[in-house]
């Protein structure tokens, strides 16, 4: 999340006429006023809407509790599900079912459909999504005498779509599961141009964005036409998951109408012309934290204050002079509305908007939990501490070892924070106690802030450096092991994936947290491999997220 700089005299008339900043020349906003209408709309339709969920609802939960011959029947139902996005409805009898496959297995080697690869890979990763920390080992089986992965299966396309996304929910030292995901990779992408629809459509998608790394929401929009184009589907389950999609859209517009309505009164892109305009991207990304409904308040918390974090990278790194980004910082650490009377004019309107977003969270939370606030106060300022740190590297034109760049970027990141932030909103499924835990870096907030560092790093550095910019992870490595950039791209890519199998480790039971708490954190680091995953997608908003906000914050999906 950097900026583009050029000089530019200071437009402020607080500031010294001969100040010179830098500018970022950023793209304005593609969204102009659009989403400011959507707050007037309540229609009648909406009534209907709601009446015809909740009937199809029903006749979906009587699908899923009803008893069927085979297990593999309820493994595909659930499948379904989840990957168009209506899960969230039955978690409890998903989680029933799941939990009956899991003791069933334990309890016997002599399994419906245990030499079928599809259903057998299908049943693993359904239950290492849900938790369960079932064996790789069952996979053995489809080897050869010399080791290998059986020739055969190349022919099953289906079979081999299915062990390639449970690959995705792999921990460290599953060998055989490094090896699947190179077997399937390779042998899908050779057929993938010759495959008719809708499984071409299905491998070359999976191959760039697997489930476990995509945002539910997004996957949800894509499935829709893969599974309607099954011969198979149940065409009742089709017609409630397009309505629920287009019911949830509804209400996220109106969400995003009030965040609209608050960004545009503090009207930054005059006050503060020098930011990123990028309310409606920030809504986005954490609507790719957390989509359900009864998470409205998480969701209007954490917006604004990734907004306000945009806001305060950008004059870190971009606008401030060092002198008045030291003041600033000060003024974060003091947390006080008075602490205004020392800042230059710019940074009076982020400051105070940044602590009203507190207060209102305050507000929203009530007293009891005043103690979420606090944790989510500590978080920014150490935030705020980090850009700093990163801020002076650049005036010294330091370039830092990896550990020094790795130890204050991954807070730089942003992911810790809303990490800690993304809890304070979400009511009593989050006990008090996550704080403490999710304040002491565990190794799942790390993994994440990893994966968010690298992949920033590995597709903005060329044209920060061009610039002028702090140096990135690349620049570091280079620099300490006289690699080439190819190198230190190829190191960090395995870094990320080695931070997937942790993030995929710390969700097996036993776990520390609650299953929601670990879920905003797997859903933060989706959010990276979806908007991160060729460009900045954040900065170049209007290149590679204009297509994904159109599909899920605008266009009804058509019945």
């Amino acid at each position: 999340m950097y900026a583009q700089v050029s000089a530019v005299a200071s437009p402020t008339k607080n500031d010294m006429p001969q100040t010179v900043r830098r500018s970022a020349n950023y793209q304005p906003s593609i969204w102009g006023d659009r989403f400011l209408t959507y707050g007037a709309e309540f229609l009648e339709t909406e009534d209907n809407l709601k009446q015809q969920v909740q009937e199809l609802k029903e006749e979906v939960w009587s699908m899923l509790t009803s008893p069927v011959e085979k297990p593999s029947q309820k493994l595909n139902l659930i499948d379904a599900l989840q990957r168009l996005g209506v899960s969230y409805h039955f978690e409890n009898e998903i989680e029933e079912t799941l939990q009956q496959l899991h003791m069933t297995l334990h309890d016997s080697d002599d399994q419906e459909n245990d030499d079928d690869l599809y259903i057998v890979a299908l049943q693993f990763r359904l239950l290492r999504q849900q938790g369960y920390n079932i064996s790789s080992e069952k996979f053995t089986k489809f080897k050869d005498s010399k080791g290998n992965f059986k020739e055969s299966l190349i022919d099953e396309t289906r079979a081999m779509l299915s062990l390639y996304e449970a690959t995705h929910v792999r921990v460290h030292g599953e060998d055989i599961l490094d090896e699947a995901l190179i077997f399937t990779t390779t042998h899908l992408e050779f057929v993938a141009s010759n495959l008719s629809t809708p499984l071409a459509a299905q491998v070359s998608h999976a191959l760039k964005q697997p489930i476990r790394k995509g945002l539910p929401r997004l996957e949800a929009r894509h499935y829709f036409s893969i599974y309607q184009e099954d011969p198979s589907h149940d065409k009742v389950l089709l017609t409630f998951a397009k309505l629920d999609f287009n019911l949830l859209q509804k209400m996220h517009q109106k969400e995003l109408s009030d965040i609209a309505r608050w960004w545009k009164e503090l009207n930054f892109s005059k006050k503060l012309p020098f930011i990123r305009d990028r309310v409606i991207e920030c809504y986005f990304w954490i609507l790719g934290v957390y989509f359900e409904p009864k998470y409205f308040l998480a969701r209007r918390i954490l917006t604004k204050v990734i907004a306000m974090t945009s806001i305060i990278d950008d004059i870190y790194d971009v606008y401030g002079t060092l002198e008045e980004i030291e003041v600033f910082t000060k003024a974060i650490e003091r947390w006080d509305i008075s602490a205004t009377d020392q800042l230059p004019e710019y940074m009076k309107v982020c400051y105070k908007a940044l602590l009203d977003v507190y207060c209102e969270m305050e507000e929203k939370i009530g007293e009891g939990r005043s103690y979420r606030i606090r944790h989510a106060i500590e978080a920014m300022k150490n935030q705020v501490r980090a850009y700093f740190d990163e801020a002076k590297w650049f005036h010294q034109n330091h370039i830092p070892t990896m550990d020094e760049y790795m130890q204050i970027s991954l807070v730089t990141s942003g992911y810790p924070m809303l990490a800690t932030t993304s809890l304070v909103g979400m009511g009593d499924v989050v006990p008090n106690d996550c704080f403490e835990w999710v304040s002491s870096n565990p190794k799942i907030v790390t993994a994440s802030a990893v994966v968010s560092r690298l992949m920033d790093d590995i597709v903005s550095h060329k044209f920060e450096q061009a610039r002028g910019h702090v140096a990135s992870a690349v620049e570091c490595y280079m620099a300490q092991f006289g690699a080439t950039e190819e190198e230190a791209i190829n190191e960090f890519r395995k870094q990320v994936t080695d931070a997937w199998k942790d993030i995929n480790k710390e969700c097996l039971y036993p776990t520390t947290v609650p299953m929601p708490v670990l879920m905003r954190i797997v859903n933060l680091s989706r959010v990276m491999d979806v908007v991160y995953k060729d460009q900045d997608g954040y900065t170049n908003a209007g290149i590679v997220l204009k297509d994904f906000i159109r599909s899920m914050l605008i266009d009804p999906v058509p019945l």
